[in-house]
């Protein structure tokens, strides 16, 4: 009978602790290390950190998993974690307050995630934090109070990053070195870091001086796992080692150029000069009264380790391209700018005829464009500038086929708008800006065709974007608006679509324009398309009518 009920007490024994025993998560092992419990989840597609985890676990590994994010409070039941292993997961959010609720945690590591910028102020709810691995991310910015709350950090690897650029002050903000440097602690015993940062693609131009001074000079409390750090740029400096190169100090840009004050003549072409010597290479931008109507073409190039040269050229100047060019050149040093006036003059004699894509005829420089569309119609935008003593006003000419009168608007010189409204279906416009009461000249004009009535404006929409990127003359507006500049520079049949091909006529609309129109409003040819993708030419309908006679 004794043996028996000393059985039976074992099982009970043996019960009673398995009860006592907390269970492990679902696909994972837990295990007994010397240092306390454990828990270990491999390759399982966990998405987020388990919150029913015991609070007695003291290292916690989760690897080869889909984990995206560290949200705010992901321990808050795991007070007792000192073991954090993260590596080899999808990680690339980590937000403020994720290591809330681990006041012992002393080893984090979150090797091979894609982590593009940690939140470093996290830390501060980590004080006791010894080891800290980020190998393997995608960090590329290091701010210069990241180890702000790292006071008891030992370990930091930032290896095979994307760092390019990072301050000395980085590391004197470190509190271990600033500790370092009180007077009377030469004596003392202070704890190293040791410090990883190789396999990053290092620029090694002025911003990176303080750096490699500070790790030449300094011994302790840095410990370099690598000190052979390769520079990765600019040019001259690649493939160089941080201990052999020798680094200038950064420079505000120092602009000059040769053109100080230009003059030229009308239709004649001007090239403006500007070259900025600054470290690090600056950048240049160019502006200009007409920046946003007319744009040039601006080429710059380095002609030496810090200089770099941008020219401005202007073709054909017109009378309306005279004013101040500024030169903007900029670093992280600051900026500097240099303003070279051009004045352009008439000429002295009759100017050549000008080229037919050229806006200005006699006295006056036009620019019409369609912009935007409105709720019933399109925005017409315009620069008008009179360039002679004769007339100081414009008129603008709205007139369509199927309209008895001409809309006639009197406008003065500059930047204007104005909202063509009410447009008809299926219906050619065109509209003109003239220098006073003379007619309109080439390149003055733009044609719009509307569509023929409103439905499938979603189909009609998608077409326009699509001939807008191919083409670039045609532009979207409510209603399947179809409008062009008058003269555009078309060539898309190899894109399988017509767009204005000069010998073709003008489709026919209805004959009901105006007997005060005048002839120049004829000499533009278009191309209509209906929601369904037919075109409608009267080429093709002579050609119909000839094949069928």
């Amino acid at each position: 009978m004794a043996p028996v009920f000393h059985h039976v007490l074992l099982v009970l024994v043996w019960l009673e602790t398995q009860a006592a025993q907390p269970l492990c998560l679902q696909g994972c092992t837990c295990s007994e290390e010397n240092f306390g419990r454990t828990l270990q989840c491999m390759s399982l597609s966990l998405r987020k950190i388990p919150g029913n985890l015991p609070e007695e676990f003291k290292r916690v590994r989760i690897e080869n998993s889909p984990l995206f994010e560290l949200p705010r409070g992901s321990f808050t039941n795991m007070s007792a974690l000192e073991y954090l292993w993260l590596n080899f997961n999808n990680l690339t959010v980590m937000h403020l307050g994720a290591l809330e609720y681990l006041p012992l945690l002393r080893e984090l590591r979150l090797e091979g995630n894609k982590l593009s910028s940690v939140p470093w102020t996290v830390f501060h709810a980590t004080p006791l934090l010894r080891v800290l691995d980020l190998k393997h991310n995608r960090i590329d910015v290091l701010p210069e109070l990241a180890l702000q709350f790292l006071v008891s950090l030992t370990f930091l690897d930032l290896s095979y990053n994307r760092l390019t650029v990072v301050s000395k002050s980085v590391f004197l903000n470190w509190p271990a070195y600033q500790k370092c440097q009180q007077p009377g602690c030469r004596g003392q015993v202070v704890s190293s870091m040791v410090l990883a940062l190789h396999d990053n693609p290092w620029v090694c131009d002025c911003r990176l001086r303080g750096l490699v001074q500070f790790f030449k000079s300094v011994i302790l409390p840095f410990i370099l796992v690598n000190s052979y750090l390769i520079c990765q740029g600019p040019p001259s400096k690649a493939g160089q080692l941080f201990h052999e190169i020798e680094l200038s100090a950064c420079m505000k840009p120092q602009i000059s150029t040769s053109s100080i004050n230009v003059t030229i003549q009308v239709g004649q072409n001007v090239t403006l000069s500007c070259l900025a010597q600054a470290r690090p290479s600056p950048t240049i931008a160019w502006t200009y009264p007409l920046s946003t109507w007319r744009e040039f073409d601006v080429l710059t190039s380095s002609t030496a380790a810090d200089a770099v040269l941008s020219q401005l050229t202007i073709p054909a100047a017109h009378l309306v391209d005279s004013g101040n060019y500024t030169c903007l050149a900029s670093n992280s040093m600051g900026r500097s700018k240099l303003i070279i006036p051009l004045h352009v003059q008439p000429a002295q004699a009759l100017p050549a005829p000008l080229s037919p894509s050229s806006p200005s005829e006699g006295h006056a420089y036009v620019d019409l464009r369609v912009v935007k569309p409105t709720a019933h119609g399109i925005l017409l935008q315009w620069l008008a500038v009179a360039t002679g003593p004769e007339e100081e006003w414009f008129t603008l000419y709205v007139a369509s086929d199927a309209a008895l009168q001409k809309e006639v608007v009197h406008i003065g010189p500059g930047i204007d708008t104005y909202a063509v409204e009410d447009l008809l279906p299926g219906t050619k416009y065109e509209a003109c800006i003239s220098l006073g009461s003379q007619p309109p000249h080439h390149g003055q004009c733009v044609i719009f065709v509307t569509g023929r009535d409103g439905s499938g404006l979603e189909g009609r929409e998608r077409l326009l974007h699509i001939t807008v990127v191919l083409c670039v003359v045609l532009l979207a507006v409510p209603v399947a608006i179809y409008a062009w500049v008058a003269q555009g520079l078309c060539s898309c049949r190899q894109w399988g679509l017509f767009c204005c091909p000069r010998h073709r006529k003008v489709p026919r609309c209805p004959h009901a324009a105006p007997q005060d129109r005048d002839s120049s409003f004829r000499e533009h040819s278009i191309i209509w398309e209906d929601p369904e993708g037919h075109r409608d030419t009267e080429v093709d309908k002579e050609k119909g009518e000839g094949d069928g006679s």
